[in-house]
C-alpha cells in the first residue's frame, strides 16, 4: 500500500486561503529556529541534517519568547496536571486566570486614563474575539453605534472586526457588514475632526502593523486621545501585535506620545505574543467600564472557552519572561543592527519601531522572488548548512518584507539571517 505523505493530507483536507501556502513540513522549533523533518542518511551513511530555518517573523508576532521557551513548557505541564476546561468564561476562579489578570493590571498600574486604571480584563481566545469583544463594550458604554478605525487598517476576520478593516478588497464579497463603521487616515490631522458626539470608540493601532509598519507621528496619538476625550468617545487601542515588548517598551502607548512618553487607552487589545505560543487574547477596560456587561443583560458578553487555564498558564509565564529578563529593552538596538545591515540598492526605506520593521522594495514583483529565495537553507561546511530566512509581506503593503522576530534573537543571529536576506536579493 502506497504512504499517503503530511504534504499529501495537507492538500487534500487543510482548508486553504491561498493558491500559494508555503506549505513547509515542520518536525520542531526552539528558540528562533523551526526545523523540517529529517530525511534519513545520504548515500555514504551519513546522518543528514534536517532543513533549519530562522523565523523571522514570529508566527506573525506570536513567538516574543521564542518557539519552546523553557518556562513556558514547564508552565503548561504544571497546568496539565492540574485542570483543564471546567466552565464557560467567569464561573469558577481558575488561579491562572486570576494571576494573569493581576499581572496584566500590574503592567499598567502606573497608567490612569479618562476612565480610570485599566485593572478589568476579559480573556478570548484570540485578537480578533478581543476586537469584537471590545466593539460590543464600547457601544454598550456609550450608549452609541459609531466606530471609527483606519484606513489600511486590519483588525480581524470575523465580520465585526473585518468591518473595522481599512482595505476594501478584503470586505467587498463579504458586505453588508456592520453599518456605522466610518474610516480616517490614520496620520492625518485633518480627518480626527470626523470623530465626533456621535462616536462610541475609534479603534487605532498604536503602531500600524498591516499598512507596512507605520508609526505615528509625534503628537498624533495624543491629539486623537484629546479629541476622544472632548467628544465622550472611548479609544481602543489594538496591542495585538506591538503588546508584550514589541516596540521597545512592554506595551507600544506607553512611548507612543511627545518625548516618550504614555498615550493611555480606555480600552486595551492584546493577543498573538501573549502566549507564548499558545492561544489566547484579551481586551482590558476599567472596573467602571467593564462593569456594563453585567446587566441589561446579564452575560452581556460571553465565551466558552477564553481565558483557557493552560493558555492563561502558558501567557502567566510569557509574561514573567519578558519582564523579568526586560526582552523589551533591547528591542530598538536589535532593529537598529537590522537597519545598518540591510543595505543594498533594492531596499528602498526600513520603517518600524522596535523588533518590528518592514523593508520596502520596489513592488510585490521584487519582493516575492527574495521571500523565495531566503527561504531556502544552503549548503555550507559538511554536517552543517546555512539556515533559511523566513521572512514575509504586509496585507495592505505587499512591497515590503515583514521582520518582526522573537525577541530572543541574538546579534549573531541577526547578522546570519542578514546575510542570508542580502544573499537572496
Amino acid at each position: 500500500m502506497q504512504t499517503v505523505t503530511h504534504r499529501q493530507l495537507f492538500f487534500q483536507h487543510i482548508a486553504q486561503t491561498s493558491d500559494f501556502p508555503l506549505a513547509l513540513e515542520i518536525d520542531r522549533a526552539e528558540g528562533i529556529f523551526i526545523y523540517g523533518p529529517t530525511l534519513g542518511g545520504s548515500a555514504e551513511g551519513a546522518a543528514q541534517q534536517p532543513k533549519r530555518y530562522i523565523d523571522l517573523i514570529s508566527g506573525i508576532g506570536v513567538s516574543n519568547v521564542g518557539h519552546r521557551h523553557p518556562h513556558v513548557l514547564q508552565a503548561i505541564q504544571t497546568q496539565l496536571d492540574k485542570y483543564l476546561h471546567l466552565m464557560v468564561y467567569g464561573e469558577y476562579v481558575q488561579s491562572s486566570q486570576t494571576q494573569l489578570a493581576h499581572a496584566l493590571a500590574q503592567t499598567l498600574a502606573s497608567h490612569t486614563g479618562p476612565v480610570g486604571v485599566l485593572d478589568n480584563v476579559y480573556f478570548t481566545n484570540s485578537g480578533t474575539e478581543a476586537v469584537e469583544g471590545a466593539m460590543k463594550l464600547a457601544k454598550r458604554y456609550t450608549g452609541r453605534t459609531e466606530i471609527i478605525s483606519c484606513l489600511n487598517a486590519y483588525h480581524g476576520a470575523t465580520q465585526g472586526a473585518l468591518s473595522l478593516s481599512g482595505d476594501e478588497n478584503f470586505k467587498r464579497n463579504y458586505r453588508p457588514l456592520l453599518p456605522g463603521v466610518r474610516h480616517i487616515n490614520y496620520n492625518n490631522w485633518a480627518d480626527i475632526e470626523k470623530i465626533s458626539c456621535r462616536t462610541a470608540a475609534v479603534v487605532m493601532e498604536v503602531v500600524g502593523a498591516e499598512s507596512g509598519v507605520r508609526v505615528p507621528d509625534a503628537g498624533y496619538l495624543q491629539a486623537v486621545r484629546q479629541r476622544c476625550t472632548d467628544m465622550g468617545a472611548l479609544v481602543i487601542f489594538d496591542e495585538i501585535q506591538t503588546g508584550f515588548g514589541r516596540t521597545g517598551t512592554f506595551w507600544a502607548f506607553e512611548g507612543a506620545g511627545e518625548n516618550g512618553t504614555a498615550v493611555v487607552p480606555d480600552v486595551l487589545l492584546c493577543a498573538k505574543g501573549m502566549g507564548g505560543g499558545m492561544p489566547i487574547g484579551a481586551f482590558i477596560s476599567s472596573a467602571a467600564v467593564m462593569s456594563v456587561f453585567k446587566n441589561n443583560p446579564v452575560l452581556g458578553h460571553i465565551t466558552t472557552f477564553g481565558g483557557h487555564p493552560v493558555s492563561c498558564a502558558a501567557s502567566l509565564a510569557t509574561l514573567q519572561v519578558i519582564r523579568d529578563e526586560k526582552l523589551y529593552a533591547d528591542a530598538e538596538a536589535k532593529g537598529q543592527l537590522f537597519r545598518q545591515l540591510l543595505v543594498h540598492p533594492a531596499i528602498r526605506e526600513i520603517r518600524g519601531k522596535g523588533l518590528m520593521l518592514a523593508v520596502e522594495f520596489e513592488s510585490f514583483d521584487v519582493l516575492k522572488p527574495i521571500i523565495d529565495r531566503a527561504i531556502q537553507p544552503g549548503e555550507s561546511t559538511p554536517g552543517e548548512s546555512t539556515p533559511g530566512v523566513i521572512t514575509d509581506w504586509f496585507l495592505f503593503c505587499d512591497n515590503s518584507m515583514r521582520i518582526a522576530p522573537p525577541l530572543i534573537i541574538t546579534e549573531e543571529q541577526i547578522r546570519e539571517a542578514c546575510a542570508v536576506i542580502l544573499g537572496a536579493i
